[in-house]
């Protein structure tokens, strides 16, 4: 009955007046619903059966390559725009060189495309009998690039093991640039309201700003006289970068952006070091120290405070006034079953599996 009314709704879901990506179910009955309980994320006595994504075919008009934060190279596929899931679609990630080769995407190709979890648009493959005789050739980032960055110019790796290429100019790069920007303003990091996309585009571009620590020496007279920006959008500014000056530990290690420090791990290592000395003068044994973090969290945050533009940049922003309250790094004992994995099957008698 569940699988019949499932087909039903799906048969109507274009027709309804508002957008729905499945049904739920639920068990009406609070006396059997109480007795079902939970589990982490949801009620047993609830369940959400989604339908598939809706996909549409459309022709790849380019291969483009975006630079991230942490200077990921991510193929996106310029498309024909197409209207999928609600929205017109006219971009879709191809994840990385590898993804795309697997797929065999080039330009010219007719694609899917669908939106993952109804949300991101992504190419789900691609349609080879509609594939032109003018077709271009399999997707190579490094010779696509000459070996450099689309955005500065310097020169792009790829780690042994790894599936994404990177760009090695750390903050020179613009583009690395903003996305740490932004990614420092963010409201898990220093929460600074009002620097968003538009406005950190115009800071870099304009040459104002280079990392983190410029943003404490904007002024309002500066800031007022950029596009769309008046002189009160530019004192709430100046408002909410010196409200950021008082922040956590962890907010702040989270907000330099460090690779593979998410977080949860930020917070981990604000919580055991007590301080940002602390951190810094850690060495890799004392980093692993920290629960659940591993050689190559360690090896990321070592890689960081080496470089001398990292260590200038937190110097700066220690100057410019931004605190946190610290404590005492947590002592670490050698206790009975340290450095030891444990693998439980089954269940305890105190507690679910």
């Amino acid at each position: 009955g569940l699988v019949e009314f499932h087909r039903h709704i799906a048969a109507k879901r274009d027709s309804l007046p508002f957008d729905i990506d499945g049904v739920v179910y639920k068990v009406n009955d609070i006396a059997l619903q109480e007795k079902l309980g939970f589990v982490t994320r949801e009620p047993r006595w609830a369940v959400a059966h989604k339908f598939p994504a809706e996909e549409q075919m459309t022709v790849v008009r380019d291969i483009d390559i975006q630079v991230g934060r942490t200077g990921k190279l991510t193929p996106v596929a310029k498309l024909e725009p197409v209207f999928v899931g609600g929205t017109t679609v006219s971009n879709a990630t191809l994840h990385n060189e590898d993804e795309t080769r697997r797929k065999d995407v080039r330009i010219g190709d007719t694609v899917i495309v669908r939106r993952a979890g109804d949300v991101i648009p992504e190419v789900v493959g691609v349609v080879l009998e509609k594939r032109p005789a003018e077709v271009g050739e399999p997707f190579d980032l490094c010779k696509r690039l000459d070996g450099k960055c689309p955005v500065c110019g310097s020169a792009i790796v790829r780690e042994e093991g790894a599936a994404a290429w990177r760009c090695t100019g750390g903050l020179f790069c613009p583009a690395q640039c903003k996305e740490a920007l932004l990614h420092f303003a963010s409201r898990r990091a220093l929460d600074i309201e009002g620097l968003g996309d538009k406005l950190v585009e115009q800071l870099v571009d304009a040459g104002l700003v280079h990392s983190p620590a410029d943003i404490y020496l904007l002024d309002e007279l500066t800031l007022a006289g950029l596009e769309r920006m008046g002189e009160k959008s530019a004192q709430n500014l100046i408002e909410a970068i010196n409200h950021s000056k008082k922040t956590t530990l962890a907010r702040f290690i989270y907000a330099l952006g460090i690779r593979n420090v998410g977080e949860t791990t930020a917070k981990d290592f604000a919580r055991n070091f007590g301080s940002l000395d602390n951190l810094i003068t850690a060495d890799e044994a004392r980093l692993q120290q920290v629960p659940d973090v591993g050689p190559i969290v360690a090896q990321s945050i070592i890689a960081f405070l080496a470089e001398p533009h990292n260590r200038e940049v937190i110097t700066k922003l220690r100057a410019s006034g931004i605190s946190w309250a610290e404590h005492e790094a947590t002592r670490i004992e050698t206790l009975r079953l340290s450095g030891k994995t444990i693998v439980l099957t089954g269940t305890l008698p105190s507690m679910s599996r």
